[in-house]
């Protein structure tokens, strides 16, 4: 609404080492938004559970500056091939099997929608974010090389000064964008979710000739930008229930699979703020 003030904590530029470049199980390439989702609610449970038990983190955005895919194509190559990691040699010698994974290094900034923080009690917030920050914790399963000081900031809704004072803070830097409407329209004209996505991630060439008879080939998507797919979350396929075989069984459970949407990556985030 018009008027309401957004209490948002800025991580700026944080390295991260070796993380986890699936972005769906179709495709590699940046982190997937549920690795996102999941270190912000770890950060909110760590600091729950040391001073400030009212912090809830409600919303999260991404902005990545550099990625670096570990990948490799060499001469002559069709495809490219990811880069494994050196394993420790069995005790005769020979390498020991491994799953291959893919694997990136990268620099982003995370904007984070909090509530439940006194004005008072913000500077043991930010403190506290850099200590868990600084201690134990991964994104994406990657190692915390290293990030600036995290700023607080006030934004009034409707309020462009302050949005693009923020802004500046982000850039350069590249946001994810959902497209959910997207794969809601390919569906409503009859579309399967796996035809929509495919769909919209198809290239298309075709050739046309000038007068001089010169073969022009141009290609195109059925939509602008820069799409691609990514988990956003996961979508239960069956009714809660206990699990009888754990040991530490404390929550009701059921069998889930990985929600997929498409994403858009667009340069000057528009838009910080995506539940």
């Amino acid at each position: 609404m018009i008027g309401d003030i957004r209490r948002l904590i800025l991580l700026p530029h944080i390295k991260v080492h070796n993380a986890n470049a699936l972005s769906s199980p179709f495709t590699i390439g940046f982190p997937a938004m549920t690795a996102w989702l999941g270190a912000i609610h770890a950060l909110q449970r760590k600091v729950n559970a040391t001073s400030l038990e009212t912090a809830v983190f409600q919303n999260v955005a991404v902005v990545t500056h550099e990625m670096d895919l570990q990948t490799y194509k060499g001469t002559g190559d069709y495809v490219h091939s990811i880069i494994g990691t050196g394993n420790p040699l069995d005790k005769d010698g020979s390498r020991p099997a491994f799953i291959e994974e893919a694997r990136c290094h990268l620099e982003v900034s995370l904007l984070i929608e909090y509530s439940g923080v006194d004005k008072d009690d913000e500077k043991i917030l930010l403190d506290q974010i850099s200590h868990h920050l600084h201690a134990s914790m991964k994104i994406a399963g990657g190692d915390i090389l290293s990030f600036e000081a995290p700023v607080a900031f006030r934004t009034e809704e409707g309020n462009d000064t302050d949005l693009r004072k923020l802004t500046r803070k982000l850039m350069p830097g590249y946001a994810i964008i959902e497209r959910r409407e997207l794969m809601l329209d390919a569906m409503k004209n009859g579309l399967d979710a796996l035809d929509g996505l495919l769909d919209y991630l198809a290239v298309h060439h075709h050739c046309d000739k000038d007068d001089d008879g010169n073969t022009i080939w141009s290609s195109h998507r059925k939509t602008s930008g820069w799409i691609v797919p990514v988990a956003t979350g996961f979508h239960g396929i069956s009714e809660l229930g206990q699990a009888k075989k754990s040991a530490r069984s404390r929550y009701s459970s059921s069998v889930c699979r990985k929600r997929r949407d498409v994403g858009r990556i667009p340069h000057a985030p528009s838009n910080p703020i995506s539940g």
